[in-house]
């Protein structure tokens, strides 16, 4: 069966969201980027796109960030934007209405809970926290100050993927039982650099912040920061965290559900270098009726189940009682039965399966409305998905498999894993 409605749901989303009125400079949400590298500077992007956004600050540890920042909105919107080193005078600016965090990870919840204590709204990006202590206070402190909070998961409001997940919703393969990841990203090594100076203009105990005080080397800065465990979660926590994100989706799992045991293995193949996550990684979810699956590659792999593959593959397989399905960045494909026969084929336009236009727009409806069920990836989902990444990080990183306590979250009588659990941060830093 060819299916088109697919490929229209993902076009609509980017057309609904510019082809909204212009809206009075009282309609527009004054908002501040926070951490204006690159992925800052496509904040500033893509937010310049939707009418309703202004870009009214930029806030970075590093001063050439700062000014790269200014120079881009004044590039996009026509005026300079204020520019902020620290984020707790960022917050006191009461021309600010919300903050778009592009921090590195270890500091997207303590950012989230400042902004949120301070009346703004957020949008942080992915992974919600460093782990699953952050997220819970991150979500505490979203509900106690009526703020609006968007995890940057960017494919709940992915046309075609939220058309797959009804198909899949609604029973197109029957009981779903397991969904597998796939995270195959490849990489090269980051080689080795030594401890020096501090480059001038960055502000290198900011950049720490709750993380514990390290020298400055090249690789624990910009974006080689992801493969250190102080303030990166490894590429599970990385590009994994959107296909567990998709898998919990698929499965229906509630915001608050959280696996009963996690078991994950792998290690850093090959590569000499700096990196302390791993390279190769494979995680096992065992929730009470279902199953994920999930699997992390830095190095030369293969395809697998017909997902297309160019240097790298991102995907979800589920398996139904009926069939099994396929979602990737351009399409969605289902086979039913022991002859696996095509029923579904979906295609979207691979310009399209990346954008996160549609998911800030859904943000600014949300903060427009102060209603935060409208949210396509509230902080609750968010941290439920990064929480998954922490717990497989946990059991790599102690060797064993965890027994999960449904109330708290946490792994009775496993001090060690506990501990990487639920570091709340460093001196002022502290959650």
């Amino acid at each position: 069966m060819q299916r088109r409605r697919f490929l229209q749901t993902a076009t609509a989303f980017v057309a609904a969201s510019q082809a909204r009125p212009v809206l009075g400079a009282n309609d527009r949400v004054e908002l501040a980027v926070v951490g204006v590298g690159g992925r800052g500077r496509d904040h500033i992007e893509y937010f310049s796109d939707l009418p309703n956004a202004r870009i009214a600050a930029v806030c970075d540890v590093n001063q050439a960030a700062r000014e790269r920042g200014q120079a881009l909105v004044r590039k996009l919107q026509g005026h300079t934007p204020k520019a902020y080193v620290d984020q707790r005078e960022l917050h006191e600016d009461r021309d600010v209405q919300a903050v778009s965090i592009a921090t590195p990870n270890h500091w997207h919840a303590l950012s989230t809970v400042w902004a949120c204590e301070a009346g703004k709204d957020v949008y942080v990006e992915k992974p919600a926290s460093h782990n699953p202590y952050e997220g819970r206070r991150m979500t505490e402190a979203a509900r106690k100050h009526g703020r609006m909070v968007q995890v940057g998961s960017q494919s709940r409001s992915i046309g075609h993927k939220r058309d797959a997940i009804e198909q899949l919703r609604g029973g197109v393969i029957g009981d779903i039982y397991m969904a597998r990841g796939l995270c195959y990203r490849r990489r090269n090594s980051i080689g080795v650099t030594p401890e020096e100076p501090v480059p001038a203009g960055l502000d290198w105990g900011r950049f720490l912040g709750p993380a514990p005080k390290r020298a400055y080397t090249k690789n624990r800065f910009d974006y080689n920061w992801h493969w250190f465990w102080d303030t990166g979660n490894g590429d599970i926590g990385n590009q994994g965290v959107h296909e567990l994100d998709v898998a919990r989706w698929g499965l229906g799992l509630d915001a608050q559900e959280r696996p009963e045991s996690v078991s994950s293995t792998g290690g850093k193949f090959i590569w000499k270098d700096d990196q302390e996550t791993p390279n190769t990684q494979q995680a096992t979810f065992d929730y009470e009726s279902s199953q994920i699956v999930f699997d992390v590659r830095n190095l030369n792999t293969g395809t697998e189940s017909q997902i297309p593959m160019g240097k790298s593959l991102t995907g979800n397989l589920f398996y139904g009682d009926k069939g099994f399905a396929i979602l990737h960045p351009t399409g969605f494909q289902v086979f039913m039965g022991d002859d696996r026969e095509k029923t579904v084929d979906e295609g979207v336009q691979e310009e399209r399966v990346w954008d996160p236009r549609p998911h800030m727009a859904n943000f600014l409806d949300a903060v427009a409305a102060r209603d935060h069920t409208i949210l396509h990836a509230d902080v609750a989902v968010g941290a439920a998905a990064a929480d998954l990444c922490h717990y497989a990080n946990a059991s790599y990183r102690t060797g064993r498999r965890l027994s999960v306590d449904s109330n708290s979250g946490l792994i009775p009588g496993d001090t060690a894993a506990n501990a990487i659990l639920e570091y709340a941060g460093r001196g002022k830093y502290r959650i």
